[in-house]
């Protein structure tokens, strides 16, 4: 059994920078995806168009074949002249993190206000305002509501400023679905594959599954495959793959991050599998997050070819990496063939 589909669009990756780089960027093509969205939350973050950009090149240095979109991370630099001039030169997005709740968050976000005026330039222009969606850290040490006691912001945004596209990223609770739904057609939810496999009780025993935000419970999982296979528009493939390196995972407590980019493509095939859904992992893989991006799918690009052979997922990728759910069976790989739909 085979599947045929355009290149996966992955609308949430951590490519890093330095030597983590150049084993991270490699593996984006390898698991499978054709579009990508880069993630800002690099030491110092990215907050300037130039910067932006040069990235950027970096980026397509170590990989030409895929097609990589940038973002800016959002604080007080990012003024409402930034936004225009990172219009202008082909950022797609701001990326909000919570201050002090993730990865490389310490000069996050701890109010919107100071950013409506921002917020107003964005939505003129067209740009995307995707939103790590928890409290900070400051506000509360709860990791399992953190999200829900962020919704009621990404419905205030969403009321005051109707026409901003806005990303939820990596929703984690069933929460989170209900208010996507609850809006709007600008406003939007990225899923992960790793939030659609595990809970709770994988990240307490194994720290290679925690992430932030965490996985819950079992009724969230659920709901979060639910949306990932109903065929709505609103919810698209976002992976959040999060590349640390081995020990800094083994630590105590570990860095948050789940590593899946290798494997992408299995890793949804094998769940969309099992729901008896395969015929609805091309919209949310493939389709709804370009169309969301107004990225078109290129005809002329490689398909990308998923064949029903099962494989044991390596321990290390690169010889440095821990990916997600390793030495155990993945039943689809996946490779690129240059033939048309």
């Amino acid at each position: 059994m085979s599947l045929r589909l355009p290149g996966l669009a992955d609308m949430h990756v951590h490519l890093r920078d330095g030597e983590m780089m150049k084993h991270v960027v490699p593996t984006v093509n390898q698991g499978g995806v054709s579009v990508a969205y880069v993630m800002p939350n690099l030491v110092p973050p990215i907050t300037t168009v130039d910067a932006c950009l040069k990235y950027k090149e970096e980026i397509e240095r170590l990989d030409p074949k895929t097609k990589y979109l940038m973002s800016l991370y959002l604080s007080q630099e990012i003024t409402p002249e930034v936004i225009y001039d990172a219009s202008k030169r082909g950022v797609r997005g701001v990326k909000s993190y919570p201050k002090g709740a993730t990865t490389n968050s310490d000069n996050g976000v701890e109010s919107y206000e100071p950013f409506y005026a921002t917020f107003a330039a964005m939505e003129e222009t067209g740009m995307i305002l995707n939103i790590h969606g928890e409290v900070p850290a400051s506000t509360s040490d709860d990791v399992f509501h953190a999200e829900p006691k962020f919704l009621p912001t990404l419905l205030d945004l969403h009321k005051r400023f109707p026409n901003l596209k806005i990303v939820l990223e990596h929703c984690s609770t069933e929460a989170a679905i209900e208010a996507v739904l609850q809006c709007g057609p600008t406003v939007a939810g990225t899923i992960t594959a790793h939030h659609m496999y595990i809970t709770h009780k994988d990240w307490e025993k194994d720290p290679h599954c925690f992430c932030k935000p965490v996985a819950k419970t079992e009724k969230d999982r659920l709901a979060l495959v639910k949306a990932a296979t109903s065929r709505n528009p609103k919810f698209f493939f976002g992976s959040d793959s999060a590349p640390h390196p081995q020990s800094s995972k083994e630590k105590t407590p570990p860095a948050a991050g789940v590593f899946t980019q290798a494997f992408e493509a299995s890793y949804l095939a094998d769940i969309f599998d099992k729901e008896g859904c395969l015929n609805a992992l091309q919209d949310f893989a493939c389709k709804f997050g370009r169309d969301f991006y107004n990225v078109p799918i290129e005809e002329s690009a490689p398909l990308l070819v998923l064949e029903k052979n099962p494989f044991t997922i390596p321990h290390l990728v690169d010889d440095c990496l821990v990916p997600f759910r390793p030495r155990e069976t993945s039943n689809w790989q996946c490779r690129w063939e240059n033939s048309t739909l």
